[in-house]
């Protein structure tokens, strides 16, 4: 197969082409990428910022803990739903309208989301504007990213996009310590802290004078809602399946019944005169293997938040302000090595920084998960940094690579597929590395109660419900017994982050094994 040459990127009908040669001298190159900085920092920063008040919206709003669940998981669904479609939008209407759509909408339901009131129609509320939240942020995200693309030439993409991927993913880590700070006003603060953002983005980008640039093509609505209801079934299976159980037919009925929509929606797209996606580009090889990477990698980078979160609090004893700050050293390792990725890339072709970012991040997490009994930071420092390097180096190239391989597609529709492959991952890890978390930790509480003198039965639930939620121990053990078993909880939690650690550890060694493949002259 003859590999497409990425000089000839800036010449797809995406009117890409005014924006290169009317910006790529001057300011308003620089300008666009500041401004889509602080657009997509709403969306990265909500990934982990909610999660943190998640505990005060239920007390507070009166949730059931499914209600609150879907605070979180409703954003997320409707993100990985819709961005196919969000990608195709911002071919179809221009990447600055949707970017500016995508901008109000998102500070909208984040005001709306904050102004939930009181009483039985609160959940019903919070959890319909952060669907429509994720949605804006789905139209938003890949426009943003297209308006990056097409600002910079081929030889600077990818230090520009090293950049654009190194602070928004730094950004992630802002979540957990601004979730605290805000949650201690309120956790509605939240919520509104992503309007004055909103406004900051939309002046900027202004001052950017970011073309108008349209493809004059319709949107498939067949295949938009073929995509959104197989991500949607599939992606509720994964966030379901620790509540109805991976053995339930309705945990697999969602996740198979989604990957057969979204067969029959591959299907569709063939046939189809004008699409939602370009289907051909998955002939790419070199374009296959940058998505299976990015895949694999999404397994471990999303999930180390809530994981390493969980294990500060639960192991170590920090509050969520000390999580987020434990959280940071993750990117002390990555954001210097997204830069070097992205020189990498612009020299020599993604293929080196995939297999060496893989490798680094594959020993970095297994050499993290040896150290997590040592419980302090000063052991473990040395092999967080190396696992976000890992991420550094790879995320870039390969997120690069694959939009420059968009041939008739464009840069939007490609984004909006790599950043759907992103959030599918992101939601199996969440789920896979969440079910072996709880089972490890309910066996090893099961055997610490065991060894205080609980009776067994008794012990087994104590442990099933303390793994899913915690529990009062002072109701079935002594002050002296109740003692021992805080210790215990800690040091079994540990235990359990340890085999989620070494999960993510595989995933990005198997991650390392599909770089590999990568065609040594393909630049």
């Amino acid at each position: 197969m003859k590999t497409p040459n990425p000089v000839h990127t800036p010449t797809v009908t995406t009117g890409s082409v005014e924006l290169v040669t009317t910006a790529s001298g001057g300011r308003r190159k620089h300008l666009a990428l500041v401004a889509m900085l602080f657009a997509v920092s709403m969306t990265f920063i909500d990934q982990t910022i909610v999660a943190i008040a998640s505990p005060a919206i239920q007390d507070q709003l009166d949730l059931s803990r499914t209600g609150s669940q879907w605070v979180v998981n409703a954003y997320l669904l409707a993100l990985a739903a819709t961005f196919a479609l969000g990608g195709r939008m911002a071919d179809v209407m221009g990447p600055r309208r949707m970017v500016v759509l995508g901008i109000t909408g998102f500070a909208v339901t984040s005001a709306l989301c904050g102004a939930t009131p009181h009483g039985s129609m609160a959940g019903v509320w919070i959890i319909t504007f952060r669907l429509l939240q994720g949605f804006s942020g789905a139209v938003m995200i890949p426009a943003a990213l297209a308006v990056v693309v097409a600002a910079f030439p081929v030889t600077e993409r990818g230090r520009a996009l090293a950049v654009f991927f190194g602070v928004s993913g730094a950004l992630t880590s802002v979540g957990p310590i601004a979730g605290g700070f805000l949650t201690q006003w309120t956790w509605r603060g939240i919520f509104w802290i992503n309007v004055p953002i909103a406004v900051l983005a939309l002046i900027i980008t202004a001052c950017a004078q970011i073309p108008s640039t349209r493809r004059p093509e319709r949107i498939d609505g067949r295949g938009a809602a073929l995509v959104a209801v197989g991500m949607g079934m599939s992606v509720i299976g994964f966030q379901e399946a620790q509540t109805w159980g991976w053995t339930s037919l309705a945990t697999w009925g969602c996740i198979l019944g989604g990957v057969v929509v979204l067969l029959v929606f591959a299907v569709v797209e063939l046939r189809t005169a004008s699409p939602l996606i370009q289907v051909r580009i998955f002939t790419d090889r070199e374009f296959v293997i940058d998505n299976i990477v990015l895949f694999l990698a999404m397994v471990a980078f999303v999930p180390v938040f809530f994981f390493a979160s969980l294990y500060a609090q639960a192991s170590l004893g920090y509050d969520a302000n000390q999580a987020g700050l434990y959280l940071l050293v993750l990117f002390c390792g990555f954001a210097p090595a997204a830069q070097v990725g992205g020189r990498m890339l612009d020299r020599d072709g993604a293929r080196r920084p995939m297999i060496l970012g893989s490798a680094l991040a594959a020993a970095g997490f297994a050499l993290w998960a040896s150290r997590l009994h040592e419980y302090s930071l000063g052991a473990q420092w040395p092999f967080i940094m190396m696992a976000g390097a890992g991420i550094g180096l790879l995320l870039g190239p390969a997120s690069t690579d694959a939009v420059n391989r968009s041939i008739d597609a464009s840069y939007g529709e490609v984004t909006g597929i790599t950043q759907t492959v992103r959030n599918y991952a992101a939601s199996l890890g969440l789920a896979v590395l969440g079910t072996v978390l709880t089972t490890v930790l309910t066996e090893r509480l099961t055997g610490s109660l065991i060894d205080f003198g609980v009776p067994r039965g008794q012990a087994a639930a104590v442990a099933h419900d303390a793994a899913r939620g915690g529990v009062d121990s002072s109701s079935i053990l002594s002050p002296t017994l109740a003692e021992h078993l805080h210790a215990a909880v800690a040091r079994d939690f540990a235990t359990a982050s340890q085999a989620v650690f070494y999960g993510m550890a595989i995933a990005l060694a198997v991650c390392f094994v599909a770089a590999l493949s990568y065609p040594r002259r393909s630049l």
